[in-house]
């Protein structure tokens, strides 16, 4: 399987404090991959190294070619794209017109012209977007008049419109319900098996746990564990680092009703 996304040592420091130490990770084309870790672990701030939001030692590659120092709206031309824990719709557009914002990437002399002749959107990436997160049916409704859960899944059909070669989802999980859990796993599921490459970051371990095809453990910035969710939840150093409430999430659900 080729690497889409491929880091090596990997590295961010805010002030003294070492935020991520030596990460190396890989996310294989067409597939799921998690990262997960306690809070303070460093899992986001790795999300915002690879989309380039802070500054970064190591090297990260997008198939095969290095990203540098690109800013991080060059790195979403490149074909990276990612969501953020709080999902900020336009509230003042309809769920197509949020779509449409995110699937322009006009040149200067475009938005110049368009000052004078405003520009059609083209309707097939949105329409596709929103099909595989079945939103078609809420395409002229406000962000408003939609769930906690389905505002979330706009927000993934806003960067699945951007056509990237990966995705990376940060917490679209925080604040769904359980049902609304479930439904968004299924979702992303049909994405990866469809030949989406996906990374995907939550709090709720028994979420990620379920739908991903490997995980990566950080700890204190460091990756700690590394395999697919059967070997992950069984590691002695991931369940130290989980002991306490959320060490029952690693657990299976058979391991868990014994």
């Amino acid at each position: 399987m080729s690497a889409v996304l491929q880091t090596k040592d990997v590295s961010v420091t805010f002030g003294g404090v070492r935020a991520l130490v030596d990460v190396d990770l890989d996310v294989g084309e067409g597939e799921l991959v998690g990262l997960i870790g306690p809070n303070g672990a460093g899992k986001t701030t790795f999300v915002d190294a690879v989309t380039g939001f802070v500054r970064y030692s190591g090297g990260v590659e997008l198939d095969g070619r290095e990203l540098g120092g690109l800013p991080p709206h060059m790195r979403a031309v490149r074909g990276l794209a990612r969501t953020w824990q709080s999902t900020e719709l336009f509230d003042d557009l309809t769920v197509r017109e949020n779509l449409a914002v995110a699937s322009r990437r006009p040149s200067l002399w475009q938005i110049a012209k368009e000052m004078f002749e405003p520009a059609e959107v083209g309707t097939d990436a949105i329409e596709r977007a929103l099909e595989l997160v079945e939103l078609g049916w809420a395409q002229d409704l406000m962000p408003g008049d939609l769930s906690q859960g389905q505002r979330k899944l706009v927000g993934v059909a806003r960067a699945i419109v951007m056509e990237p070669r990966l995705l990376c989802l940060d917490e679209p999980a925080a604040g769904l319900d359980t049902g609304e859990s479930e439904e968004l796993g299924r979702r992303l599921r049909t994405l990866a098996n469809g030949g989406s490459s996906m990374l995907l970051i939550d709090h709720d371990m028994g979420f990620v746990l379920s739908v991903c095809d490997r995980i990566f453990v950080l700890e204190f910035g460091k990756i700690i564990a590394a395999g697919r969710p059967d070997v992950v939840r069984k590691d002695p150093r991931v369940v130290e680092a989980y002991l306490g409430s959320a060490a029952g999430e690693l657990a299976s659900p058979s391991e868990a009703g014994s």
